[in-house]
């Protein structure tokens, strides 16, 4: 009894559960043969990429007859959703609001939804610049000469159209800053064919085109959002791109002094540019590839030998001075007594003035290379209306060069700073300390050996800041002055400035971290601060003196 009840019950939630399923499933729409009987689209339709859609998907309330009177329109987005959101924040369906009954629709590049063809199909990527050109004439007429439009005619599936560029459905104006073909997005929008790398090698194109177009100095300060230098587009041409090859193109080698000397008056006019893309590793030209192999060794090689040099004396002093029972104070508490002024007023005054540019001048220079990262983005804000980053570096760039000029003044007419700038000229005797010096931190020579008051640590330092402050004065002027410069010489001597400008900055900026911040803070000998900068008193050389080992 008990389990024909169970099996009863379970019969019964069986019959229910399949009737409230047979009345969720939709009920079979109209065949479209039905609606052939009146309406030959059907037809067209069978042949159209909407052959497998059923009538009764698009025209609603259909389904009986004589039909309803005013059914409603059939709506593209009841499947093509992300298509037609796209579309309504155009350009196209902004004019359509705006009034402009000639702005395109969907059917207008489409055409008639009974017979359309299918988008991703080559038939129609093939078409594009014609259903364009119905509106863009002269822009349709410049791509079809282009050596884009002639790919496109020749039958090549893989050469850009219209849409390519400018989006399908989402079309903005180019000044948008959202739109594909707004000066900041250009080089992504190039990049989709110029830096995919199969398919250049496929077409024998060059590879590197994006990525030195974005390591140059125009592909920096347009990532960093400055607008008003130049993109793809403005030396290749916007429709009307030519391979360089060819006597119109912007590009070819007689025509590079009109197109650089759009933003550059006087470019090319005494010697012939070369080449526009700056190439890097061993297919660059000569003197760039010589420079970034100089500096690969130089870099490594001078800061390895500071952080072995500062380690050594780092363990040395703090074994002596924290490890055998010795109390030392810290050095900023202690009375030191003004027996030998290291540093003069005037001179603290440059280095004030040195230590401000130098600051200043890495960070907006390390900025351009940088742009995204967490400590430049915020400083790059007003980049696309106002040049803030670069007002500031060549602001900095003057105040360093007008202290350079200010010290060798000081040097000349003023007697008394010239006999104390006589201590850092170098002498014989400077290597033999260097080299002693070097392996008594590393603990290879166990007496100290002799170090003079301003030593080969303060002459390395002092002779590698008027070595850099030259190079980056003389190589950012020709940057800074980038009309003048093209004028002069050809573009990859500026490319070679550069190359020259950025590794010096990354020299300059690592010595100071590791040579100069060890010296002035983080030795044990002056830790938290070597207070000469602000007083012109060191506790360094009282500090020795009561040491009498130095360790």
């Amino acid at each position: 009894m008990r389990v024909g009840f169970v099996f009863a019950f379970l019969m019964a939630a069986v019959s229910v559960l399949s009737a409230a399923q047979m009345g969720s499933v939709p009920k079979p729409s109209v065949p479209n043969s039905v609606c052939a009987d009146c309406h030959e689209q059907e037809a067209k339709l069978k042949t159209s990429a909407h052959g497998g859609v059923a009538c009764a998907s698009c025209h609603l309330k259909h389904e009986e007859y004589p039909h309803p009177e005013k059914p409603p329109k059939p709506q593209c987005a009841t499947c093509h959703e992300t298509a037609v959101r796209d579309y309504e924040q155009s350009e196209h369906s902004q004019q359509i609001r705006r009034g402009n009954g000639s702005a395109p629709a969907c059917s207008t590049c489409h055409g008639d939804v009974h017979e359309l063809t299918n988008a991703l199909s080559a038939a129609f990527h093939k078409t594009v610049p014609e259903t364009c050109g119905m509106c863009h004439e002269k822009e349709t007429r410049h791509f079809n000469e282009s050596v884009h439009g002639q790919a496109v005619a020749a039958g090549v599936k893989d050469a850009p159209v219209c849409t390519d560029c400018h989006g399908g459905h989402r079309i903005l104006r180019a000044k948008d800053p959202r739109s594909t073909v707004f000066s900041a997005s250009v080089p992504d929008t190039c990049g989709r064919c110029h830096g995919d790398l199969r398919l250049m090698r496929r077409f024998g194109l060059p590879s590197d085109r994006i990525t030195s177009f974005s390591s140059s100095f125009h592909g920096l300060a347009l990532k960093s959002g400055n607008q008003s230098v130049a993109d793809c587009a403005s030396c290749h041409g916007y429709h009307d791109i030519l391979p360089s090859s060819d006597p119109k193109s912007m590009t070819n080698a007689k025509n590079l002094a009109k197109t650089c000397g759009a933003c550059h008056p006087g470019a090319g006019t005494r010697f012939t540019i070369g080449l526009i893309h700056e190439v890097q590793g061993k297919t660059a030209p000569l003197p760039i590839h010589y420079a970034e192999l100089f500096y690969a060794l130089l870099i490594p090689g001078t800061i390895g030998f500071m952080l072995l040099h500062h380690a050594g004396d780092f363990i040395l002093k703090l074994r002596y001075m924290r490890f055998r029972g010795r109390a030392v104070p810290i050095q900023m508490l202690r009375h030191v007594e003004p027996a030998h002024e290291r540093m003069y007023k005037l001179e603290r005054i440059q280095h004030a003035l040195l230590a401000l540019s130098f600051i200043v001048l890495a960070y907006t220079g390390f900025a351009l290379h940088y742009p995204d990262a967490w400590w430049s983005s915020w400083f790059l804000h007003w980049e696309s209306t106002v040049p803030l980053r670069g007002t500031v570096h060549r602001t900095a760039g003057a105040v360093l060069v007008f202290t350079s000029f200010l010290h060798l003044a000081t040097l000349i007419f003023s007697r008394h700073l010239r006999e104390h700038w006589k201590e850092m000229l170098p002498m014989k005797r400077d290597l033999r300390e260097m080299v002693e010096g070097t392996l008594w931190r590393l603990g290879i020579l166990r007496a100290k050996p002799h170090q003079s008051s301003h030593s080969y640590i303060e002459k390395i330092e002092y002779w590698a800041l008027v070595w850099g402050t030259v190079i980056m004065a003389v190589t950012g002027a020709l940057l800074w002055f980038n009309n003048w410069s093209l004028t002069i010489m050809p573009k990859m001597w500026l490319d070679f400035s550069r190359v020259i400008h950025f590794y010096e900055a990354v020299l300059a900026t690592l010595a100071i971290v590791v040579w100069h911040f060890y010296m002035v803070i983080f030795d044990p000998a002056v830790y938290p601060l070597d207070t000469a900068w602000l007083t012109g008193f060191s506790p360094r050389a009282e500090h020795e003196q009561d040491d009498g080992h130095g360790r």
